[in-house]
């Protein structure tokens, strides 16, 4: 089996050599259903070893190790981070470095990961948006407190919109609807229901900042159109497996 049925690659970080990002896919894991079989989550109630087996096979496949990591328990609100060493966080959603040698990573399972490179000042950012940290602006915010501490500018980032639950998969009631603006939700007739769009969403806040349109990539992928891939909470009903997005460079 081939390294890359481990990940996906963004096209638009392939331009830069000295970076590593990637998101996990559900492949070349050690875990037995329902976790088959790259299961990178702690918090399911897979085998931990098995887990801590898939997460030393899909470091290795990207030429890291696990000690390299900077990540934190998510709890689906804006709160971010900025760190210039790996460890385990309480209570963010998102992680921002300029170390070289340390990853930012989120976890999801239909959430939105976004990955963003400051290539001028060589910032990194990993965010995690559910559907309230889609609401609540966690991109722009990490944005902005990459502008605030870094310089960062919106010509020098380059982002990208992960593979998670797609628009016509993720149905909702008003309770989430009325969250989200007219242009990223649609009524369906039949079932009576809002479909919200989480790509459009938050691509829309790496637009606001400013960042160029040729410089901001959204994943063709669906982890529950594409669930043989990628893990999908809604669609396997809660007992599934968990991936991952990271960022760094070398």
């Amino acid at each position: 089996m081939s390294n890359k049925s481990l990940f996906y690659i963004p096209p638009i970080f392939q331009q830069f050599p000295e970076l590593i990002a990637a998101q996990s896919k559900r492949h070349g894991g050690v875990s037995q259903p329902p976790y088959a079989s790259l299961n990178l989550g702690g918090s399911t109630e897979d085998d931990p070893d098995a887990v801590l087996e898939n997460k030393r096979l899909f470091y290795n496949s990207l030429g890291i190790a696990e000690n390299q990591v900077a990540s934190s328990h998510q709890v689906h609100g804006t709160e971010l981070f900025i760190t210039n060493k790996p460890g385990r966080e309480q209570g963010h959603d998102a992680i921002i470095t300029s170390q070289a040698g340390v990853m930012a990573l989120v976890t999801i399972a239909d959430c939105t990961p976004i990955l963003v490179y400051d290539a001028k000042n060589k910032v990194v950012a990993a965010i995690h948006a559910g559907w309230r940290g889609t609401v609540a602006g966690i991109v722009s915010k990490t944005l902005k407190k990459m502008q605030e501490v870094y310089g960062t500018q919106p010509e020098h980032c380059y982002g990208w919109v992960g593979t998670c639950i797609d628009e016509c998969s993720f149905e909702v009631g008003t309770d989430v609807s009325d969250h989200f603006a007219e242009q990223f939700k649609r009524w369906d007739e039949n079932k009576q229901k809002f479909f919200v769009d989480l790509k459009a969403a938050n691509a829309e806040q790496l637009r606001s900042f400013g960042i160029p349109e040729s410089q901001i990539e959204i994943s063709p992928y669906s982890t529950v159109l594409h669930n043989e891939d990628y893990f999908s909470h809604r669609l396997e009903k809660g007992t599934t497996g968990r991936m991952v997005a990271v960022i760094g460079r070398k």
